[in-house]
């Protein structure tokens, strides 16, 4: 099994998307969710 490797942006975008769903402001909840589903995307890829 080799390792693969794995950048940071997918996470990056997780934890941000994270954090801006704990302090919500009216349109941020797309953003975050947007970025979630990215960061998602990347890791699984």
């Amino acid at each position: 099994m080799m390792p693969m490797p794995m950048s940071l942006e997918p996470f990056a975008s997780v934890v941000a998307g994270v954090l801006i769903l704990i302090m919500p402001h009216l349109l941020n909840y797309i953003v975050a969710i947007y970025l979630i589903l990215i960061g998602l995307v990347g890791i699984v890829r």
